[in-house]
């Protein structure tokens, strides 16, 4: 190969990494959103609750509701208040490169603390696999007992994304959980 041609291949490999990741740059975001909704594999309600709802909703439930039965307040709308109602929420987080891994936590809260966390992690690949298992191990031990308010954890278990994702998904728990004051 003569000093023109490696000279070509370096400057074609270069732009070829800058435009991937110009490409990539938007991607890698961790997300979370509450699995309450009709399209969730798993709604985190309780047999109460589920209960209650085929029953027929209560006057309350109708002045929340649209026409057909959706709920007309948006994610969006909810704030979080810092003070919390007690139960057990779950929300699905999702992250990676291109957000092919996903976790499903779920928060239990008393009194405004952490009482218990359960991970349900849905991994693309074996390495996922692997820090999804370690994080979901070692997580009790770093949040029980601690405060909803404001938490966020450092990476647990050397799962950095994972640990972005479950942070991602408490700031939902906390929008979830929240009641007026």
């Amino acid at each position: 190969m003569n000093p023109k041609s490696t000279v070509r291949a370096a400057t074609l490999a270069a732009a070829s990494l800058v435009v991937a990741g110009a490409l990539l740059a938007g991607c890698g975001e961790p997300t979370a959103t509450p699995m309450d909704d009709e399209y969730a594999g798993n709604s985190g309600e309780t047999a109460e609750s589920q209960a209650q709802e085929s029953n027929g909703s209560s006057d309350s439930d109708a002045d929340s509701s649209d026409a057909d039965g959706a709920d007309s307040s948006s994610d969006a709308e909810k704030q979080d208040t810092g003070v919390y109602a007690d139960g057990t929420y779950s929300v699905n987080g999702q992250y990676g490169p291109i957000g092919e891994d996903t976790i499903d936590v779920h928060v239990t809260i008393t009194d405004g603390t952490i009482d218990n966390v359960e991970i349900v992690g849905h991994p693309f690949t074996t390495i996922s696999q692997n820090h999804q298992d370690a994080f979901a191990e070692a997580i009790n031990g770093v949040v029980d007992g601690k405060p909803l308010k404001d938490l966020e954890v450092d990476t647990v278990a050397g799962a950095s994304w994972t640990t972005d994702a479950f942070n991602e998904a408490l700031k939902v728990v906390r929008q979830e959980a929240s009641v007026s004051q």
